[in-house]
């Protein structure tokens, strides 16, 4: 059986452990040994560490790297800032070998070293490319039924490509995320937003109020434009934002419709048949008419 390190990051299993669930679900359906890492730390993402000690950043990413290269596997994360920090800081190094033998000093302390070669995958190019979409369509047990998705890559997801294993033919014009959906039987159309930040992030922590009336902008445009059955989200925090902060504008009464939410991790969990109320156990945003259309409802 194939073993890929599950890198659940912090957003996961703090705020969303149903997205764990279907992950941990998906994986086993698709014959698929998840393997946990002991030790783990956080990624940590932009913004944070690397904006004040780069050598700190380092040591702090690559320690997950170490323990992939140490049990022979690669790793796949749900998360955008997970994907992106750990591929920026194995990027970053390969750039600067000066910088790996300054953290293979730090790991001498404690009998590791880094030898970078566990690759890092986020759920969208695992399911594309090591994966495949032909394996998905034969394991679809609950077929989407044309449910119409606005599909949210997320930006640390696409960029900077040039430090990621895999990417997007075009990252201006994402396709994966709209192709996985179609394959489980699914609609995902082009929107002209679809690769605008949600304002998640550092914006959300510092400045809420500006962090969702962009979030809100982009919302607004989805409805206009597409009006989809739901959201299909490639990225956890992205996911916190669609969701949860969806939520919160519902409740301000800035908003004045709703769109549910899920990450592809649990929309695939879905049609692979899991059970639907662990894979929604911390859903904000209703549901219903989504899981009515998929059941052939209108």
């Amino acid at each position: 059986m194939k073993q890929v390190g599950l890198f659940l990051g912090c957003n996961i299993p703090f705020n969303r452990p149903d997205v764990e669930y279907s992950a941990r679900y998906i994986l086993s359906e698709l014959e698929t040994n998840a393997v946990d890492l002991e030790g783990a730390s956080c990624c940590p993402a932009f913004g944070t560490m690397p904006s004040i000690d780069i050598e700190a950043w380092a040591a702090a990413s690559a320690w997950n790297l170490v323990l992939a290269d140490e049990k022979g596997i690669d790793l796949v994360t749900g998360c955008g800032s997970c994907y992106g920090s750990l591929n920026e800081a194995k990027h970053h190094m390969g750039q600067h070998p000066e910088l790996i033998e300054k953290i293979n000093q730090i790991y001498a302390k404690v009998g590791k070293e880094y030898k970078g070669t566990a690759k890092v995958s986020n759920f969208i190019n695992f399911i594309y490319e090591d994966v495949g979409l032909e394996k998905i369509k034969q394991k679809v047990k609950v077929n989407l039924n044309g449910l119409k998705c606005a599909v949210q890559t997320g930006c640390h997801n696409l960029w900077p490509s040039e430090a990621y294993p895999t990417s997007e033919d075009n990252t201006f014009q994402p396709k994966r995320l709209r192709e996985i959906c179609e394959a489980m039987g699914g609609s995902a159309p082009n929107y002209s937003a679809i690769t605008d930040c949600c304002g998640m992030g550092a914006l959300r922590s510092n400045a809420s109020d500006k962090s969702l009336a962009l979030f809100k902008k982009k919302l607004d445009m989805i409805k206009e434009e597409l009006d989809p059955d739901i959201c299909v989200i490639g990225c956890s925090s992205c996911l916190m934002q669609f969701d949860a902060g969806q939520a919160l504008l519902i409740e301000q009464k800035k908003l004045n419709y709703q769109i549910p939410s899920l990450h592809i991790i649990q929309l695939i969990a879905l049609a692979l048949g899991a059970d639907i109320d662990k894979l929604t156990a911390f859903t904000k945003v209703p549901l219903d008419g989504a899981i009515n259309k998929i059941k052939g409802g209108n």
